[in-house]
């Protein structure tokens, strides 16, 4: 039986403990979590039904049968351009009747309408009702693709570092687009996110857009960016300064962050919820003055999603898991002086309370 197999026998228990009869997704990451195929929502329509009891059925136009047959379903049905999916679908769905559905969160408004149509009677709801609790917590073949995107994104790091100097008097979009290549170079596929460059007075935007700022001798430097190895994510920040001498302030600001963050990974333990783990984060830069200037929750799950379930927030009591990933990222941002975060991402472990995924340094300077 393939991972795949196994999650999916998995859902269709977690199905029948929620009283619902069936699950239906379109191509996105809960389809790839469970068919292995990585597919985009189209305007063909592409459905995996997964019933409570029973086998799955991967309904697809005919021009994409060719790309779900690694898919471990076996029951494909296909349907042609002049007739549609409906003609296809509909005799799946009496066959069901199902009283209770789950649809992907994510499908086209125009496909959850359609099915809702024909299931007027049924009671609908959302696929990550059993989806999200599996999900959080990953089994051996992600965390292994996770490290291997951490090791990636790491190794990029380094290069990024030893530039030293020679960073000076390059623009932000150059630098993004280095550590992009250096990704590439370390094994990565893509980008997990669009690369972030925030130099000087820009690091203060925590989802600033690398642009044509030339970064100068003094300057704070927030890194953010990621890559993919087999589909799962690295995500790391760093805040550095190539040359020069950076403020008294920035200075004391990085040391704040720094210690916020490792106070926030030293209290993730299996049974610790969510929210703790952020007030650990929150308290360090509160108790130094800058609590207002932390804007945004200390982190977020990271999964096949860069931003997936648990989010590390405030009065989040979601009890943490030995497997659940996610990522640790306090900052404070000073609005037109400069921005301070830090990010690693943890795996909830049994025997340790966390484990790192990125180990490169976090000290600014380079």
């Amino acid at each position: 039986m393939t991972a795949f197999e196994r999650r999916t026998r998995r859902v269709q228990s977690r199905l029948d403990a929620v009283g619902a009869d069936a699950l239906a997704l379109t191509p996105g990451r809960d389809w790839y979590y469970l068919t292995g195929v990585d597919a985009e929502q189209s305007d063909r329509l592409q459905l995996l039904v997964v019933p409570a009891d029973g086998d799955p059925t991967l309904v697809v136009p005919t021009l994409e049968a060719a790309s779900v047959r690694e898919a471990w379903v076996d029951d494909v049905r296909t349907w042609d351009d002049d007739e549609g999916p409906w003609p296809v679908l509909d005799p799946l769905l009496d066959a069901l009747a199902p009283s209770r559905l789950l649809l992907a969160d994510r499908m086209w408004t125009q496909y959850a309408l359609g099915v809702r149509e024909r299931l007027p009677d049924a009671d609908v709801g959302l696929a990550s009702e059993v989806l999200s609790p599996l999900r959080r917590v990953k089994d051996g073949r992600e965390l292994d693709a996770l490290r291997a995107a951490g090791n990636a994104a790491d190794a990029t790091m380094r290069d990024v570092r030893a530039l030293g100097a020679d960073a000076v008097g390059m623009t932000e979009a150059e630098l993004a687009d280095y550590v992009e290549e250096r990704l590439e170079a370390h094994g990565g596929t893509g980008v997990a996110f669009e690369t972030i460059v925030a130099a000087g007075p820009n690091g203060a935007d925590p989802h600033h857009a690398s642009g044509d700022r030339v970064i100068g001798a003094g300057d704070p430097v927030v890194l953010d960016f990621g890559t993919r190895v087999d589909a799962y994510p690295s995500d790391q920040t760093r805040t550095v300064v190539f040359d020069g001498e950076p403020s008294e302030e920035f200075r004391r600001v990085h040391d704040v962050v720094r210690e916020a963050q490792s106070r926030a990974v030293a209290a993730v333990e299996p049974g610790v919820s969510a929210g703790a783990v952020d007030r650990a984060a929150r308290e360090v830069i509160e108790d130094a003055g800058y609590g207002d200037e932390f804007v945004h929750r200390t982190g977020h799950g990271v999964g096949l999603d860069v931003h997936e379930a648990p989010d590390i927030v405030a009065g989040n009591e979601t009890k943490l898991e030995p497997g659940t990933v996610f990522s640790v990222e306090p900052g404070v941002y000073l609005p037109d002086r400069f921005g301070v975060r830090i990010e690693d991402l943890v795996v909830v472990t049994a025997d340790d309370g966390a484990e790192r995924l990125n180990h490169t340094d976090r000290r600014w300077r380079v």
